[in-house]
């Protein structure tokens, strides 16, 4: 056999071996993608089976109920993990109306909802169905500094409307008061409004603040100063007053809260469209439970039973 045909099979027999090596190389590097994809689309289904059962719960309104709902929901988290609670602040006006447009399943609030934010959730399909979650008093904060200790509600009425803006008007020391409020859209600006000004509209000089720890702040700083608060939110920072009523004079308290005789006491509660019902009801119903009523009792508020 001639050099030049055995040089030829040589070359084509290198040619077959790197030919057959190339070929079990495309073969293992398919099976390789194939099961990738395989596993991609399995990840992909146990993600979405996930996302499928997690349960989003928006809770949006009250700064007052804030705290609580905060804490319920941590707590109710860790019990029932495949559930989400959002929770949100902005004041009960807030969060009512956003119950009322379907952003939100409950709207947290520290004041009555009102006619005609019934009507207009009524309008939408929404019918409004309210759950007492616990108990607050509003609780009325000064100066430690300030030597009054307690005020009849005419008095305080008064302050708010603007017709007395000195404390000398009223026994005390020559200092023009610095009345502060909270904004419009808190149910406790709502409430005081109603049942201290008697719907009078508060004094042009009040000085708005945007969250209750503001008015605790200002008034343990300001020896002039007087604020409204819940009573979560009272610390050793400040003074609470008394209510003078004919009766007599109550402090935001639980025994004169729970019997009525606190003039400023009122219900926090939940809204929810109908029943509340699924995730909503298991939540409410936690919340209303003896371990719920407990973290209410904790933040600083008064439980339902």
């Amino acid at each position: 056999m001639s050099q030049n045909k055995k040089y030829a099979i040589i070359t084509i027999i290198i040619l077959l071996i790197v030919l057959f090596f190339l070929f079990l190389s495309y073969n293992q590097n398919d099976h390789e993608k194939t099961e990738m994809t395989i596993s991609n689309e399995q990840n992909d289904s146990i993600s979405s089976d996930t996302k499928t059962n997690e349960k989003e719960i928006f809770i949006k309104g009250s700064d007052t109920i804030l705290p609580v709902s905060i804490a319920e929901s941590e707590t109710y988290m860790k019990l029932h993990p495949q559930n989400k609670v959002i929770v949100i602040g902005g004041g009960s006006s807030l969060g009512i109306a956003s119950f009322i447009e379907g952003e939100v399943e409950i709207a947290m609030a520290s004041r009555k909802i009102k006619d005609s934010e019934i009507e207009s959730a009524m309008n939408k399909g929404i019918a409004p169905a309210e759950t007492v979650i616990g108990w607050d008093g509003i609780a009325v904060i000064v100066n430690k500094n300030n030597s009054f200790d307690s005020l009849t509600i005419e008095q305080l009425k008064k302050i708010y409307t603007g017709e007395v803006s000195n404390w000398k008007e009223l026994g005390g020391q020559d200092k023009e008061i610095e009345v502060l409020v909270r904004d419009t859209s808190s149910g406790t600006y709502a409430f005081f409004k109603e049942h201290v000004l008697e719907d009078e509209e508060y004094a042009p000089v009040a000085v708005t603040e945007p969250n209750t720890e503001a008015i605790v702040q200002t008034v343990a700083s300001d020896s002039a100063a007087i604020g409204y608060i819940g009573l979560a939110y009272a610390d050793s920072s400040v003074k609470m007053l008394g209510l003078e009523t004919t009766e007599g004079t109550f402090h935001p308290e639980q025994e004169s809260i729970l019997k009525g005789e606190y003039p400023l006491a009122r219900p926090l509660q939940y809204y929810t469209n109908g029943k509340p019902e699924g995730e909503v009801g298991e939540y409410i119903d936690f919340v209303l439970s003896e371990q719920g009523q407990m973290i209410i009792k904790e933040i600083g508020y008064l439980p339902i039973n």
